[in-house]
């Protein structure tokens, strides 16, 4: 099947984007998927604060986007916009780095007065750099989401359907089937 980047662009070490989408590469991976994380936190900060286009760890990340065929990016949102690490990654990545790939916008957030970011705020710079396809993306409130004390993650009813939904229409548009036992 296909190969699909699954960014998380939190700069929390607890963040519910990141274990939002490693619950999603989870479902990614059983529809065929390689599925490879990216937590852009763990990327060194120095390339980041000061546009080091050069760095070896900027290099690494954007080889990881020439690879997949499929990218999920994920995002909490701060003041009805993406994270600003998240722009700092996008911003180092060549302006054409998305070209030809299936992306799959996702955010997280505390209040549904941010629900349009990923349309007014994400999707607008995703579209600048050139995707064959941005899928239908996904906003889920933070109290929907459930983190248990092994770090386990449970979603509400509602956005867990949606959720899988959303992210079964990005499988589709790579290749991949939709795990349909697994939503009923």
């Amino acid at each position: 099947m296909a190969t699909v980047l699954s960014v998380s662009g939190s700069p929390s070490a607890t963040s519910r984007t990141a274990r939002l989408l490693r619950h999603l590469d989870v479902r990614l991976a059983a529809q065929g998927h390689e599925v490879i994380p990216l937590d852009v936190r763990t990327l060194p900060s120095e390339p980041l604060l000061h546009a080091d286009f050069g760095h070896p760890a900027i290099a690494r990340a954007t080889a990881l986007f020439e690879r997949a065929d499929g990218i999920v990016i994920g995002t909490p949102v701060y003041k009805a916009a993406y994270s600003g690490l998240l722009k700092s990654l996008l911003d180092l990545l060549p302006q054409y780095a998305l070209v030809g790939k299936t992306v799959l916008p996702l955010a997280t957030g505390g209040t549904t007065a941010h629900v349009l970011a990923i349309d007014y705020a994400l999707r607008p710079v995703l579209n600048s750099m050139g995707p064959a396809h941005i899928t239908p993306g996904w906003f889920t409130l933070d109290k929907d989401i459930t983190v248990g004390e092994d770090g386990s993650l449970t979603l509400a009813p509602g956005p867990a359907e949606a959720l899988a939904q959303v992210t079964d229409v990005f499988s589709r548009a790579l290749g991949g089937t939709a795990l349909l036992a697994a939503t009923g």
